[in-house]
């Protein structure tokens, strides 16, 4: 597509005033109209002849295989031109879908080898398909008075996962050669209550583990030692209805539950413990079954990229009464949901109760930073003087509902979402160093 810019309009009206004097004063000089439009016109042609051309325009999008929720990835842009002079800067736009932030405007400046490469940065807002729909490129001619546009359709689809990325980096640092979130690796020996093996008692070990009558049988002090049960079962139960569809720091809560459950994930499976992913709305809906062994860890990878938002309340009633169904075992619950007030909790309290009965219940939710600034502004009118009221009230039933979760027996975690998953992993090797499952 060819058109005019702002300068060769300006200049076409720029005649205006001398045609009409011309006009008044000395009509027989009319002639001077079609003179100036012709003029005006030929500058247009030659500007467009000397410009780079429409059909010699080549581009080469590098779109990621993938790209991670809570994350970026860039996306490099190639355009060259085959034959002919080049521009000397075009202009980029990139039509994406509504899971992307939009990109702004590219201008590009120089070439190399004809070549030039722009990066654009990709900022996924939720889950799903990414959409590349339409690249957009400009540029005018060397008179600046022909402007030159290209319209060329994508198509292109780039699927939004979970943040497997970070999972990974944050389980390098969880099995550095070092430590575990502080604490040694031969954590698993010499704790818990299942034997292991027997040894030479030495000084520091603790007494009550002497084996009396083996040490009488070989005739030296031997004692006993443990190690942490394995084999538990661990439940993440995602709701993934309206209030975890929010976004909070621009991330929907359920994606950074995702998260944070794929890296308990794999600390769990590696510690040998058999791990199901379960979610619920309105209905239930995945239920992956006990799975087992690092191996299963892709197969969990690829289950959490399905879990879809959704607009319907979350159904504790439903949900969890079949969850505790399908459970043949006392397991480890970790329920990532959230709640606006106490009377819309009372119906979770009360399934929550049944479920502790026989398991344990580990309440896993996101701080409200939102009613926290709220409830600390400074009050400069009165308005915020009520808005600080109702946030703060909204706060003291949060923290009644937490309190009725722990007298339940259950266990709470109501944690920032940056320190969201170490505070996960951290109570995870708690309850199992306590032997609370």
């Amino acid at each position: 597509m060819i058109a005019p810019t702002l300068r060769a309009i300006i200049l076409m009206l720029a005649g205006v005033p001398v045609l009409l004097a011309i006009a008044i004063l000395a009509p027989a000089l009319w002639i001077v109209g079609p003179v100036w439009v012709g003029a005006v016109g030929a500058l247009m042609l030659v500007d467009g002849a000397l410009g780079a051309h429409l059909r010699k325009l080549r581009y080469r999008i590098h779109a990621p295989a993938m790209i991670y929720i809570q994350d970026s990835d860039p996306l490099p842009i190639e355009i060259n031109f085959e034959t002919g002079p080049l521009p000397r800067r075009v202009d980029l736009r990139l039509d994406v879908g509504d899971k992307l932030e939009p990109l702004p405007l590219q201008r590009l400046y120089g070439w190399a080898d004809r070549i030039h490469t722009a990066t654009c940065t990709l900022v996924p807002k939720r889950r799903g398909t990414a959409e590349l729909r339409t690249l957009w490129a400009r540029w005018t001619g060397p008179l600046g008075l022909v402007q030159k546009r290209v319209r060329a359709k994508l198509d292109m689809e780039i699927p939004i996962v979970p943040n497997v990325r970070w999972v990974k980096d944050e389980a390098v640092r969880l099995y550095s050669r070092d430590a575990e979130f502080g604490i040694k690796t031969q954590i698993d020996r010499g704790d818990g209550s299942e034997f292991d093996a027997l040894r030479e008692f030495t000084s520091g070990m603790d007494r009550r583990a002497i084996d009396w009558k083996h040490s009488a049988r070989h005739k030296q002090l031997l004692a006993k030692e443990f190690r942490t049960e394995r084999n538990h079962n661990i439940v993440f139960a995602f709701d993934t209805g309206r209030l975890m569809s929010e976004p909070i720091d621009g991330v929907p809560k359920i994606d950074r539950a995702i998260n944070a459950a794929l890296l308990l994930a794999f600390v769990s499976l590696r510690a040998g413990d058999k791990t199901v992913f379960y979610s619920f709305d309105a209905r239930p809906g995945l239920d992956s079954g006990q799975m087992h062994g690092t191996r299963a860890y892709p197969q969990l990878q690829t289950l959490a990229s399905g879990l879809d938002y959704s607009t319907h309340e979350a159904n504790y009633t439903l949900a969890l009464s079949q969850l505790a169904a399908r459970l043949d075992r006392r397991s480890l619950i970790i329920l990532f949901t959230d709640f606006v007030d106490t009377i819309s909790a009372e119906l979770m309290l009360e399934n929550v109760r049944r479920l502790t009965d026989r398991h344990l219940v580990l309440f896993a939710s996101f701080q409200d930073r939102a009613l926290a600034s709220l409830a600390e502004v400074y009050p400069a009118e009165p308005s915020d003087v009520a808005r600080a009221v109702i946030a703060d009230t909204l706060l003291q039933e949060r923290e009644l509902v937490f309190l009725k979760l722990q007298r339940l027996g259950a266990q709470v975690i109501e944690a920032r979402p940056e320190h969201f998953g170490s505070d996960l992993i951290s109570r995870y090797i708690e309850i199992k160093r306590r032997e609370m499952i």
